[in-house]
């Protein structure tokens, strides 16, 4: 049974670089086929998919937030990291890491609140 934890800092500053790190438990984020995702929703909105990276380790991203999102893994630990750059407060959300792609989001994490406030 594969599971998903979110972990990172509940605060950032505006203009600073949010960091969330994704662990992973029973199953490999190198497993074929499988793209590992970031989603986020900010307070009373809906979900917005944020982009992957790919068992392979190449990576995609939503094309209204590719120049600020990075998406990298460390296969040693089975865990992927979101950044996103040049925070203001309209990307406070819940943050959310799960086990697929569009359109077949299989294993959610928790999720995790990150305020962006000075």
């Amino acid at each position: 049974q594969v599971q998903l934890e979110e972990s990172g800092p509940g605060l950032v500053k505006p203009s600073q670089t949010l960091s969330l790190t994704c662990t992973v438990s029973g199953g490999s984020i190198t497993t074929n086929y499988y793209d590992w995702s970031w989603i986020r929703q900010p307070p009373g909105k809906g979900l917005e998919y944020m982009g992957a990276i790919r068992y392979s380790g190449s990576t995609y991203y939503s094309p209204s937030l590719k120049s600020r999102t990075s998406i990298s893994r460390d296969t040693s630990k089975n865990q992927f990291t979101l950044q996103l750059s040049s925070v203001t407060p309209e990307d406070t959300a819940v943050y959310y890491c799960a086990k697929g792609g569009v359109g077949y989001l299989e294993v959610w994490g928790q999720g995790t609140l990150v305020t962006v406030s000075a």
